[in-house]
């Protein structure tokens, strides 16, 4: 019994101190060098114990009675041999239930105390010290600021460019096989004319279906490890003939041969009698019944390049893919030298709205599950706001100066967690709370600080919902499917919290950004061209 005890006790021990991680979240921020240190020490403590545990049982089994001719020897050491192994029994099941604890336990708990003071970052926002508002203009329209003229040349040049490849695109497809392509829609910062970084890129999206007669019928789904109710990806499932109730008839029954559908004509009857090697051939084939990204993303490149080939005798430039990882990273290289860069991705509508689902490659995400945008929709609502504000509104300029700031910072302090889309989810959130008279231009420098304060919070509370998903009241007009208006709030900071040094990096990036506002700003826009001519406000 005694040994027993002894042996439970040296178990917990170390699974307390040599196993850390059981009791309290991980530590992100340790150095390489002090994690392999430390796996090396539990290592050789393993041993120990395990060295020990051998010597205690040794120990136990020579104390034991062991006459044979004994015989209430012999029961009291089947006894205390139950009891041996009940403890253990016991110390095991109690091991488990620690590691089950510890795996089930939220990561987006509370960090340590130590953790919470280590960046000093609460009411920063409100004490850092911002430029004037004359500094700020000059700034905005030295460094941020891009010309109209040449947005408007390079979204001309790309459309112009899409519009050929689709329509060689489709001309050079198998009808029978392939995907049927829609015209182009144009999302992201470029479109809702906040884009700073150049050259500029102007990211298209390509709604595409399968032939005739399958159909595409996309699920929502919640993530494995999220919260209850919190939507993260969908699948897209094929529906062949005959699967979908709300299809035409002429697919679930049996046409005589003198018998043809008013309105498929001879489609339905024509699929029926496809030869097996052609069904091989569909997209879907090898996934079915979901679409795979990886397959649309091999197809669509392929398509692209015979498209190109087909009308790349009518212009004087070379296109290239810039990254095969992406369905369509494309590169226009003149031959003064000059390129200008697009990104064209096909997507599938859901239940005709204005939510995509994006054939975008994840590591740990299967191949059949494919994330959603709702691009679409906060253009529409920032083309709506910026017919409410005032008309010399600083809403994008604010956006713009933070996302120049951060750049610049990640620069000088390495790569952040935080992305364009946190910021620009932060102004639609805030675009909703202030009064719209708030975001005159000559309120610049108060917004600022308003969208940093917002973001700053944001990071203390660990959560930073999505700005459509979940959220009832946002864009009462727009036809958002109802699955996503009841949805639970999707948290957009949740894999950047689970991640500590993600986690911290973010929060000390976001502190050094706000200290180094004024620095960073002066540098950029300095005194002397400042005094030699008066910025004016944009229109």
């Amino acid at each position: 019994m005694p040994v027993g005890i002894i042996a439970m006790c040296l178990l917990m021990a170390a699974t307390v101190i040599d196993r850390p991680f059981t009791f309290e979240q991980a530590n992100g921020s340790l150095e390489q060098e002090r994690l392999e240190e430390s796996l090396s020490r539990m290592k050789d403590r393993e041993e120990q114990l395990g060295a020990e545990m051998q010597r205690l049982q040794k120990e136990f089994a020579e104390s034991v009675p062991g006459e044979s001719g004994s015989g209430s020897g012999g029961e009291l050491g089947r006894e205390e041999q139950h009891i041996w192994n009940l403890w253990s029994a016991l110390s095991v099941i109690a091991f488990v239930l620690l590691e089950i604890w510890r795996r089930d336990t939220d990561p987006l708990q509370e960090l340590s105390v130590q953790d919470e003071d280590s960046d000093v970052i609460g009411d920063l926002s409100q004490s850092a010290e911002l430029p004037d508002h004359r500094t700020l203009l000059h700034f905005y329209d030295k460094c941020v600021r891009v010309s109209g003229n040449e947005l408007s040349r390079t979204k001309e040049l790309v459309e112009g460019c899409a519009d050929d490849l689709l329509e060689a695109l489709r001309s050079v497809c198998n009808r029978d096989l392939d995907m049927e392509v829609e015209e182009c829609i144009g999302i992201g910062s470029v479109y809702e004319n906040w884009r700073l970084k150049k050259p500029l890129v102007c990211d298209l999206i390509v709604p595409f279906t399968p032939p005739e007669p399958y159909s595409f019928q996309a699920d929502v789904l919640c993530s494995g490890g999220g919260v209850p109710g919190e939507l993260s990806f969908g699948r897209i499932r094929v529906i062949h003939p005959g699967e979908d109730p709300s299809t035409c008839l002429c697919g679930r029954t049996q046409l005589g041969e003198d018998m043809l559908c008013l309105v498929h004509g001879e489609q339905i009857v024509g699929s029926k009698l496809d030869r097996p090697e052609q069904k091989d051939q569909l997209l879907w084939s090898t996934t079915a019944p979901y679409l795979s990204k990886a397959s649309v993303i091999r197809w669509f490149q392929g398509a692209l390049t015979r498209a190109w080939a087909k009308i790349s005798h009518k212009y004087d430039f070379d296109l290239s893919f810039r990254d095969l990882e992406r369905p369509g990273a494309l590169r226009i290289r003149f031959r003064s030298g000059k390129s200008v860069h697009f990104n064209i991705s096909p997507v599938v509508e859901f239940e005709n709205s204005d939510v995509y689902f994006v054939p975008v490659l994840a590591t740990g995400q299967a191949n059949t599950s494919w994330p959603f945008t709702f691009a679409v929709y906060e253009k529409r609502f920032l083309k709506l706001m910026a017919k409410k504000l005032p008309e010399t509104s600083c809403h994008l300029m604010c956006l713009q100066a933070v996302s120049f700031l951060h750049e610049k910072q990640c620069k000088l302090t390495g790569a952040s967690g935080l992305r364009h889309y946190h910021m620009k989810t932060a102004l639609l959130h805030l675009l909703c709370r202030q009064p719209l008279p708030d975001w005159r231009s000559s309120c610049l420098q108060l917004r600022l600080r308003d969208l940093l304060g917002f973001l700053e919070k944001a990071l203390l509370e660990k959560r930073l919902n999505h700005f459509i998903i979940g959220n009832a009241a946002a864009l009462p007009d727009f036809d958002i499917p109802d699955i996503f208006r009841s949805a639970q709030p999707l948290n957009l900071l949740r894999v950047l919290v689970s991640h500590g040094a993600w986690y911290r990096r973010a929060r000390s990036t976001l502190a050094e950004m706000m200290r180094n506002a004024a620095v960073l700003i002066r540098e950029y826009s300095p005194e002397n061209a400042r005094d030699n001519g008066a910025a004016t406000e944009p229109s």
